[in-house]
């Protein structure tokens, strides 16, 4: 544990916590990515399966139990408003299309699993980041959402690089995912310093 890997958590939790907002504030999902909340989905679920074999700490416990939920609950009411805002062989297309067909390979070990999280969180975003281009521009809450996101990120990437200096521990998986999600967020991240911050509304070029 240390603070980086603490505020990350944190990060993650009000991200969710945005999104459900955005959701129960606007009632409806328009903005919102179903490709990257399933993907999202998909990655928690291979990633915490350990929840119930693994003890690592009470806090470990704590917050991967808070994040199913949080993580449950943001999909539970996106699928609902989703469900009421288009047909069922959208929703049904939204939950099968972007599961890649290796994910039942590897339930051969829950550490397969937890690689295969890990690079699928990665991209999961991508999706979202291009419907935000496409459209041109996003919801003030909305971008509060990707923004916490990715400040999750980028702080669990520091996170590692200091368990490497005070704890000699490398995971060359983990750290290389998290580089190239970081990079993804980058150009989020000045339009959102230089333009949500400042009270104008996010717009992307198309």
């Amino acid at each position: 544990m240390n603070l980086f890997r603490f505020l990350g958590d944190l990060s993650h939790l009000l991200a969710i916590i945005l999104l459900l907002l955005k959701i129960w504030k606007s009632r409806s999902c328009a903005g919102i990515s179903g490709k990257s909340q399933v993907l999202f989905a998909v990655v928690f679920t291979a990633r915490y399966l350990d929840l119930f074999t693994n003890y690592i700490s009470l806090y470990n416990t704590c917050m991967k139990a808070e994040l199913c939920v949080a993580r449950g609950s943001a999909w539970t009411t996106f699928s609902l408003h989703l469900r009421s805002t288009c047909n069922c062989h959208v929703v049904l297309c939204l939950l099968s299309r972007p599961v890649p067909s290796h994910l039942i390979l590897s339930v051969v070990s829950l550490q397969i699993l937890w690689t295969f999280s890990i690079y699928l969180e990665s991209v999961a975003i991508l999706p979202q980041l291009f419907m935000v281009s496409k459209t041109g521009e996003a919801e003030t809450i909305t971008s509060h959402y990707l923004f916490a996101l990715g400040v999750y990120r980028t702080l669990y990437l520091f996170n590692w690089i200091w368990r490497y200096h005070f704890e000699g521990f490398f995971d060359l998986i983990a750290i290389v995912a998290g580089l190239v999600q970081t990079v993804l967020y980058c150009d989020f991240f000045y339009l959102y310093i230089t333009k949500v911050l400042k009270g104008k509304k996010l717009s992307l070029p198309a």
